[in-house]
């Protein structure tokens, strides 16, 4: 019997459905009050609407992330991963980094003609662009909503590198757009999986796609010619460690070629967020997960520093990336999220302006923008 079976009695505060188990005020406000959508019961809707995004690819500098330009098509994520590192990212909007972020979403309604905008730009150059660096681009309202294939399409016509990060199996509909970018070297797709158990899955991510779903994705893919790598991120010391050579394993056989991990991060509010859910969920077992994580942290619950935030530091860190890479060879993995892409073949779109000028608003914007302006990302967010 698990220990999630063991503590009946508090699920009572546990909402249906939800990874958070409250909505605390974020670092820009003091106070928060607890949002009331009209439904009885535990589990609140989900809304999702409409923005006008005024910029549409954010780039990063960071030395610790494999790309510089990504596009997020969606604010907040329905999955509703306890552990998720956007999650402070809604603080920007004035909302709850807790059940807001899985409940209150936006979704960029003109991403598709911002992103041919900006490709349009005679200053663009051309890198690949990672779909779902902050928030998954096939969460479940991408099936409504679909701006993430929109963007594909985009990308597709302008024959434009690609990586897609998700823990969606909904990937596999567009398997027309990514297998045809494949066959020409500009796509590639990176699965996240972090247990093959289903009861964790279910606490930790409570709508995200099962593992075996996420396998059989990943074997549609691979049988499409797509390349394909598995993420096991974030690694959760004595939650789901003892996974990673299984799922190593798994995702091999559905024919992943590469493979990466990051130990869990809690930056801002997310700390707080994660620890009342341990409580929550596994109290038995929460401090000796505090402990090893701390450990690998330099003693505290996280440390930001570039080289030491994806992997940490110390004995356990130490063993963690030892055994990846024992298994990884024993595989036949490379390691990385994905390898390198085509930039050659990029024709950039006609200027979608009607009179084929932008506005002046437009054009003053961009001015901000060159200069490093631009919403903040999930990794500015971290260093903030």
């Amino acid at each position: 019997m698990t220990e999630a079976h063991n503590v009946v009695d508090k699920q009572r505060c546990v909402r249906r459905g939800r990874g958070a188990l409250s909505n605390r005020g974020s670092r820009y406000q003091p106070t928060c009050v607890e949002w009331d959508d009209g439904i009885t019961g535990s589990s609140p809707v989900t809304e999702c609407r409409p923005v006008r995004a005024r910029s549409i690819i954010a780039r990063n500098s960071s030395p610790d992330i494999p790309f510089d330009q990504s596009i997020n098509p969606y604010q907040g994520c329905e999955h509703g991963c306890v552990y998720c590192y956007a999650r402070p990212t809604h603080a920007y909007l004035d909302l709850s980094p807790g059940v807001d972020f899985e409940t209150r979403l936006t979704y960029k309604a003109n991403a598709a003609e911002q992103l041919e905008r900006e490709l349009s730009r005679p200053g663009y150059r051309c890198s690949s662009i990672t779909l779902g660096a902050n928030t998954d681009p096939y969460q479940p309202v991408e099936k409504k909503y679909r701006i993430t294939r929109q963007v594909l399409e985009v990308l597709h016509r302008c024959r434009h590198p690609v990586t897609i990060i998700t823990k969606g199996a909904l990937v596999t509909r567009d398997l027309d757009l990514i297998a045809d970018m494949a066959a020409e070297g500009l796509c590639s797709v990176a699965i996240s999986i972090t247990s093959l158990d289903a009861e964790l899955k279910r606490l930790m991510e409570p709508r995200a796609a099962s593992s075996r779903a996420r396998l059989a994705a990943m074997e549609s893919l691979s049988h499409a010619g797509v390349p394909v790598s598995v993420l096991f991120a974030p690694v959760i010391p004595a939650l789901n460690d003892v996974h990673m050579e299984s799922i190593l394993e798994q995702a091999k056989s559905a024919g992943a070629c590469r493979a990466a991990y990051i130990l869990l991060r809690l930056p801002l509010e997310i700390r707080d967020l994660f620890f009342e859910w341990l409580q929550q969920h596994y109290p038995l077992r929460a401090n000796h997960v505090v402990s090893l994580l701390r450990q690998s942290r330099g003693g505290d619950d996280y440390d930001r520093r570039f080289g030491h935030r994806m992997r940490g530091t110390g004995t356990f860190a130490d063993l963690l990336e030892q055994r990846f890479s024992v298994t990884c060879r024993r595989l036949g993995l490379a390691t990385g999220e994905a390898g390198p892409a085509r930039t050659d073949l990029f024709t950039p779109p006609a200027t979608p302006d009607t009179d084929g000028r932008e506005t002046s608003e437009q054009g003053q914007f961009d001015l901000f923008t060159s200069a490093g302006g631009g919403a903040p990302t999930a990794q500015g967010a971290e260093r903030g």
